[in-house]
């Protein structure tokens, strides 16, 4: 079925009257005794497109009579200049046939309805304005991923999504399996069945594609995998997904400061690129989710980021007036209440933490000659928390070798990243960034289920 798309029309410079076929779903009807007024939306645009129809010109009164909000029609007509200050043009109908009714019992009416709600609803939401805005935005940003870094000779990797390795050896693995598992007792299941399964051994859905991505960054110098990780983590929070999506770059003869510079570029060049390919939705976003969200984008463009050692972030949360929920140690995990008060109240601006604990940081992170901290960053932004993840690699045999036996990890599953280290060994750095969690900060989502177009928390009833 040809026909173009409505924002290609509302966005002409020029007004031209001709001829014009289009296709949508009616957002709102008005009638009079002579006319109907339809307004319509293909999911191209936030605006609508209006559609005026003389009874005497369409002579079928009863069609229009059947309509309701939400049937999905294909009209055409003549593109005309609008009397409306709020359009430029409209439609003047010829013709119109309906592709597909609705009843009155259609959820997703003309009224407003809050997320809570929307969120029953994941494949009718996305025909809301803020939904729709949001998939746009997500769209444009992984456009805008890949071209910042083919722009700047990374090669594009795909990693495995079921591996027997765990990136973060956190143990919070979905598990893969062929067994039938209703068929195993408890006890059986507790030992070694996985010789009969599939793979021969336990697998699961990867939480990372960088142990794997490095092994080509060592040999392709500078490579990025971006796809979908698994975490099942018992957490139902607004930040948290079981399925999301990471961007993961890992990049040879690079250190910690280099790497910072990576993040730093990568994150002001996204947002530049939303900026300007997404105005029509941020100006949404900051008219009616947050009326500070334009100027914090771009105050995030214009600044230096902040950086800070772990050690001094925590003397400053020590030293504070607040009553946190979660006390404040040396070597304690930074909470979400401790990350927003460093970036919110004191720096206000994107802040890099450096140099954790090594017991808080993932066995592949380099020592520190402290003996006591790791090569290690998160970077944190106003109103999210943590966004990105990053660090040297440890690039030494023998540390990276007694860091695995100290761990009481299983040597067999990791021969392969130790001999990165025994045959021509670099350094190297990468990061991972929760591509969820940069989307909420971009558009003032709160919650890691309005970026997901089908969410996969830990709920009882999943949807889709």
């Amino acid at each position: 079925m040809k026909h173009e798309d409505i924002k290609l029309l509302l966005n002409q410079k020029e007004y031209i009257e001709r001829e014009a076929t289009v296709c949508g779903w009616i957002r709102a009807i008005r009638k009079s005794k002579n006319m109907c007024f339809l307004e319509i939306n293909d999911g191209t645009s936030l605006k609508n497109l209006q559609l005026v129809v003389d009874y005497n010109i369409v002579k079928n009164e009863r069609f229009f009579e059947k309509l309701e909000i939400g049937s999905s029609i294909a009209v055409n007509g003549f593109i005309v200049s609008s009397k409306n200050q709020n359009q430029k043009i409209e439609l003047n109908v010829k013709e119109i046939q309906l592709l597909g009714k609705c009843p009155s019992d259609y959820p997703i009416q003309r009224k407003k309805q809050n997320m809570e709600y929307l969120r029953n609803y994941p494949h009718l939401r996305t025909r809301t304005n803020t939904f729709n805005a949001v998939f746009r935005v997500r769209s444009a940003l992984s456009k805008a991923v890949h071209d910042y870094f083919q722009e700047r000779n990374f090669t594009y990797v795909n990693t495995p999504i079921i591996t027997g390795s765990d990136c973060e050896g956190a143990g919070e693995m979905f598990k893969v399996t062929t067994l039938d598992l209703d068929k195993i007792s408890k006890d059986e299941y507790k030992k070694n069945v996985y010789k009969d399964d599939f793979f021969g051994r336990k697998v699961g859905l990867t939480v990372s594609g960088q142990l794997e991505a490095e092994a080509m960054a060592c040999s392709l110098g500078k490579v990025y995998t971006f796809g979908p990780t698994f975490r099942a983590e018992n957490s139902n929070t607004k930040r948290h997904a079981a399925e999301f999506w990471q961007i993961e770059p890992e990049v040879a003869f690079a250190d910690l400061e280099d790497i910072i510079d990576l993040e730093t570029d990568l994150i002001k060049y996204l947002l530049k690129r939303v900026l300007i390919e997404c105005s029509e939705e941020i100006e949404f976003f900051t008219k009616f989710y947050d009326n500070e969200l334009y100027d914090r984008l771009v105050n995030v463009i214009e600044s230096d980021f902040a950086k800070l050692e772990y050690t001094d972030a925590i003397n400053i949360l020590q030293e504070s007036d607040v009553d946190f929920e979660f006390p404040v140690y040396w070597g304690c995990d930074l909470k979400s209440e401790h990350e927003r008060y460093l970036t919110d109240i004191i720096y206000k601006k994107p802040l890099f933490i450096v140099n954790y604990p090594k017991e808080l940081k993932s066995f592949y992170m380099k020592a520190n000659p402290d003996g006591k901290t790791v090569a290690s960053t998160d970077l944190l932004v106003p109103g999210i928390g943590e966004i990105i993840g990053a660090s040297q690699r440890e690039d030494d045999f023998e540390l990276l070798y007694q860091r695995i036996k100290d761990l009481n990890m299983t040597e067999e599953d990791y021969y392969w990243y130790l001999d990165l280290r025994k045959y021509g060994t670099v350094p190297h750095s990468g990061f991972g960034i929760g591509f969820e969690r940069l989307i909420m900060y971009i558009t003032g989502m709160t919650n890691i289920r309005d970026v997901c177009a089908f969410p996969r928390t830990k709920c009882k009833k999943l949807k889709l």
